[in-house]
């Protein structure tokens, strides 16, 4: 096992039992591993996003939620959420503090 699916685990594995991605989106955890270990706890949800933008692309192009975080209403910006606290807290936990 590779240090980014160990660091994408260890994102998942802070995640509330609500927040729960489909079953296939290992793609997307490698992605917010990367982000962990670019930003860390400067991530934004701005940033978790976009990385769910590319990981749908590739998925389901024509998703209606293929557009810019600031388009977005609030309700679906909230569900970013969850992701970026467990982005920053295995971020916490791997002392990486990444760039703002």
């Amino acid at each position: 096992m590779s240090y980014l699916r160990d660091d994408a685990r260890l994102i998942r594995s802070h995640l509330p039992p609500h927040a729960w991605p489909p079953h296939d989106a290992e793609g997307l955890f490698l992605l917010y591993a990367v982000l962990m270990r670019a930003k860390g706890e400067h991530v934004t949800d701005v940033d978790v996003h976009d990385a769910w933008a590319a990981w749908t692309e590739m998925r389901n192009p024509d998703h209606a939620a293929l557009v810019p975080f600031e388009a977005l209403d609030e309700a679906t910006q909230r569900q970013d959420l969850p992701y970026v606290e467990a982005i920053r807290a295995a971020a916490g936990e791997r002392g990486v503090s990444g760039a703002p």
